[in-house]
């Protein structure tokens, strides 16, 4: 995985910090493949918990990790148990290494 332990942990205590402690938080496209160059974060945080105010926390969170990691590209999904799940949901579900 291309992301150092710093940032890992700054990514698991911002969700928490965002989202709420419950939250798991994985890792899931490029930055899994140690031999790539470059390429954005794709996070995806899961709830077992409803979550109120989807998209405005998923932008605080991105805009709180680009001050922290640096000014990167980072997607982020989020699912609860009201999310209609997609095929991208699903992927990043099944290949997603969990922070």
């Amino acid at each position: 995985m291309r992301l150092s332990a710093e940032q890992i942990a700054i990514i698991k205590q911002t969700a928490a910090e965002v989202f709420g402690d419950e939250v798991n938080v994985r890792v899931f496209g490029s930055r899994l493949d140690d031999d790539a160059r470059g390429g954005d974060i794709d996070l995806l945080v899961e709830s077992p918990c409803e979550i109120e105010s989807k998209v405005d926390k998923m932008l605080t969170l991105t805009a709180r990790l680009q001050l922290r990691i640096g000014d990167r590209p980072i997607d982020i999904l989020v699912i609860d148990p009201s999310t209609a799940l997609n095929p991208v949901h699903r992927h990043a579900m099944q290949t997603g290494q969990r922070l």
